[in-house]
């Protein structure tokens, strides 16, 4: 680990090393992306792995957005990470009412898994100079943990991707930003906007074919690793 509590990469079985696999995982769903991995890549000796959860902000669950965010938890489950993908589509999160104790499931699971997660990957549709309503209905419920130990994403790094998929792009990561700070979380200096020629080159199994797009997503992974590593006082 460096100064900065980045985790240097190692090649062999690094994120990079598997990036551009040809072939699928044997243990993954089919068709789609494995939802929770128990981390398949070393972790660091004598602590347990992290657990990242990875929240998608698209309506369509096959959509760029939900395959970029799939590409970022494999390489996170490579480098030895605990993932788990939750898409607010699936959710059915109604809107949020800070007023009411009501909470269905789809809320309870949400704010149970990011209570326990160490860090936090958010991907996000990007277009029309900003994102979608429902991954910011999906943040409002956080304000649920505002008087748990660790309040809202206090002490966690939060990777961000914002996808092209419509017009008028570029306002989706500046709001990411801007909630996660005031949610008490850690952006990680890199985040990723993609465009609709590079969303095209993930795979609906995550795997990525361009290699610099594949680099990006390997720089996120050694930031989020590296801060759940340095940041968190549970691991």
């Amino acid at each position: 680990m460096d100064n900065f509590g980045t985790v240097p990469m190692v090649r062999d079985g690094s994120p990079l090393a598997v990036r551009r696999s040809p072939s699928p995982p044997a243990d993954r769903g089919a068709p789609g992306l494995e939802r929770r991995t128990p981390g398949v890549g070393p972790g660091q000796a004598g602590r347990r792995r992290p657990l990242i959860v990875g929240l998608c902000g698209s309506s369509r669950p096959e959509s760029p957005t939900m395959r970029a965010l799939g590409a970022a938890t494999r390489m996170l489950a490579q480098a030895g990470a605990e993932t788990v993908m939750l898409s607010v589509t699936e959710l059915d999160l109604p809107p949020y009412q800070p007023d009411s104790d009501e909470r269905p499931p789809g809320v309870r699971r949400l704010v149970g898994e990011i209570s326990r997660a160490d860090g936090l990957v958010i991907a996000a549709p990007d277009y029309l100079g900003g994102t979608s309503g429902l991954i910011k209905n999906a943040l409002d419920y956080l304000w649920d943990l505002r008087d748990a130990p660790r309040p809202c994403l206090d002490a966690r790094p939060v990777g961000l991707l914002a996808c092209e998929e419509g017009s008028g792009v570029g306002g989706a990561l500046p709001a990411l930003r801007a909630t996660v700070h005031a949610l008490g979380g850690w952006p990680t200096p890199l985040g990723i906007r993609l465009t609709q020629q590079e969303c095209a080159t993930i795979d609906p199994y995550g795997a990525i074919a361009s290699p610099a797009v594949a680099d990006r997503f390997g720089t996120l992974t050694d930031q989020m690793m590296g801060f759940c590593y340095a940041w968190s006082h549970l691991i």
